[in-house]
């Protein structure tokens, strides 16, 4: 066998013979040189400028970096279609910053008009990248690799050896190897034309289009979304509807019909929590079991719902998100007459779960003098109370050690029936009157479970029940692209590894009788860049058609061979000195870059 090589010259100026063979091996668009004499480009030529830039992949990833960095701000400020509270605390704490922002919309970044313009951009973009690389890569699926070149000693590797096997025999040899290496080769004329590695721009089209799947999946869960939140109290329950929900929001094409026809029912919570270490108070256990159906008639069915593990039922996913404590109390009026007995939902202030929130006795009680009122209750909840001595109503740890619930009292009217919406956690004080103790400030008790604060001047009682409920906080959330979203991510990464692993590559196969009658074999292969995959390939391809048509001796310059006392090394054997890798500069060689600019 003779000499393999690898050449790293540039190609010359004349030598102009790849042709078709040397042509790219990826759909990537190939820039125009510039002209010295440049017509004006008018408005149709100005349109079309543009759009060759838009779809450029340079701008592409322009664009790509830039949602990035848009998406940035919607991280660290605060959002109001997430948290309006905190929105609202950062108004009050930057006077001069607040407004800035509303101008830049920065509490609405995702639906802000910057960030859905270079949204926008980037999907026109990609879209106009990828559909005439599809078309390109296509066609040239459907087409067979190029011919030979006339020299196949200009390409970057190459090996020639001679031998005896006719030359129908190597090509048939040829042709069968390459295919069961997995090549698409035919025979052209006196040579065999292969190719390979079409994954890599298959893997690169696949990687944008999944780019362009997961912005419609980003844009379609935008638009139909929903979110709500619901506090359900051990022994209640929740249907699927709007007037279910404490909160409630949606995307712009969302509608009642989108709403998932479910219903269920909160059996128990259960919560437990480290009594000791460093991380005391941490919850070690928290769950709701439930039991829910789904439909009208569906069937009963038991359900577990943990953290991070939601219930799914159809497109919606029910997540628990929060967990707190429903004091039950009765209150009386002045003839003993229950007027009010519920489980009272109050919201957590810290971890250890100190509470507040109000009862509010709306209807069916009256004073003393027989006079239609409403009362009110500000209270406050911990369950394990540090004691008189601590100095302060906190709680000392999240679980029912020592609970006390705290109460202020109020009578009048709590504006419930002015229309307005009101917060079952607050109460409006504008028309309300104080309940006055002996001493004249406000009525107030610390209670524990089964005491009773008693009401001045006849007007009744509270009794906190020993009966104390957990309530367990919900988020329904229906986002219908996010299996998209999922699909198109997974699809980007392995089109990405594909584009970056797999390289593609041709290989050609010569095979002609020479002037002495015997069978020169020429072998050459290119790729899409620089690479020692190439070579090496090359090389274990020769070696294996080297063993099917064994290399004879070059003629001596005389042209009579050697003595057959003096047999020759096989420069085709693996391992001969006769086989060579060399970086000697030929000025017929060009390295595969520049073949595929030819």
């Amino acid at each position: 066998m003779s000499d393999t090589t690898t050449d790293t010259s540039t190609q010359t100026g004349d030598d102009q013979e790849l042709g078709a063979a040397g042509s790219q091996l990826s759909t990537a668009p190939v820039e125009d040189s510039p002209s010295p004499d440049l017509p004006s480009l008018g408005v149709i030529g100005w349109a079309r400028w543009f759009w060759r830039q838009l779809t450029s992949m340079r701008v592409a990833l322009l664009l790509l970096l830039l949602l990035s960095l848009a998406a940035i701000p919607g991280s660290l400020i605060p959002q109001t279609g997430i948290n309006e509270a905190q929105v609202a605390d950062f108004r009050e704490r930057h006077d001069v910053l607040a407004p800035v922002y509303d101008k830049l919309g920065l509490f609405n970044v995702y639906s802000s008009v910057w960030f859905s313009a270079i949204y926008i951009l980037l999907f026109v973009s990609l879209i106009g990248c990828i559909v005439p690389r599809t078309w390109q890569f296509v066609g040239q699926l459907r087409s067979r690799p190029p011919g030979a070149p006339r020299r196949l000693t200009r390409l970057p590797a190459h090996t020639t050896w001679r031998t005896s096997a006719d030359p129908e025999e190597v090509r048939e040899a040829a042709l069968a190897l390459l295919r069961k290496r997995r090549f698409r080769a035919h025979a052209v004329g006196d040579a065999v034309a292969a190719e390979k590695g079409y994954l890599r721009e298959l893997g690169n089209l696949a990687f944008h289009l999944a780019l362009i799947v997961m912005l419609i999946a980003f844009a379609w869960g935008q638009l139909f979304k929903s979110e709500g939140n619901k506090i359900v109290v051990e022994g209640d329950g929740f249907s699927n509807t709007l007037t279910q929900y404490d909160d409630f929001k949606s995307g712009n094409l969302f509608t009642n019909d989108d709403l998932e026809p479910f219903s269920f029912d909160v059996k128990e919570f259960t919560g437990t929590y480290e009594r000791t270490g460093p991380n005391r108070g941490t919850p070690r256990t928290y769950e709701t079991e439930v039991t829910y159906t789904e439909g009208a008639d569906g069937e009963e069915k038991n359900a577990l719902i943990k953290v991070n593990k939601p219930l799914e039922i159809g497109d919606a996913k029910v997540y628990l998100v929060s967990h707190g404590y429903a004091p039950v109390v009765t209150v009386r009026d002045g003839k003993g007459e229950i007027v009010y007995q519920d489980a009272v939902p109050l919201l957590p202030l810290d971890n250890n779960v100190t509470s507040n929130g109000v009862v509010k006795v709306l209807d069916g009680y009256r004073n003393p003098q027989g006079k239609k009122e409403q009362l009110g209750f500000q209270a406050f909840f911990v369950p394990t109370f540090g004691g008189s001595a601590s100095g302060t109503m906190l709680s000392q740890f999240p679980a029912l050690d020592y609970p006390v619930l705290a109460l202020n009292a109020y009578h009048g009217d709590l504006k419930a029936d002015s229309g307005i919406p009101q917060s079952v956690y607050q109460m409006d004080k504008t028309k309300m009157k104080e309940f006055k103790d002996a001493d004249g400030e406000l009525l107030k008790k610390l209670l524990t479970p089964g005491e009773t604060m008693t009401l001045p001047g006849g007007a009744g009682s509270i009794t906190f029940e020993k009966d104390i409920k957990e309530w367990a906080g919900f988020q329904v959330v229906q986002e219908p692209g996010g299996g998209w979203a999922l699909g198109g991510a997974l699809a980007a990464i392995g089109g990405l590894a594909a584009s970056l692993f797999v390289q593609r590559r041709r290989v050609w196969v010569r095979a002609v009788r020479g002037d002495d009658g015997v069978t020169v074999v020429e072998m050459a292969g290119l790729g899409r860049s620089e690479s020692a995959k190439v070579p090496e390939e090359l090389g274990d391809l020769a070696g294996t058609l080297y063993e099917r048509a064994p290399g004879v001796p070059d003629p001596e310059p005389d042209g009579t061979p050697e003595p057959d006392g003096a047999p020759p090394e096989d420069p085709g054997a693996p391992g001969a000195s006769g086989t060579t890798t060399s970086t000697d500069t030929d000025p017929q060689a060009v390295p595969a870059e520049g073949a595929e600019q030819q």
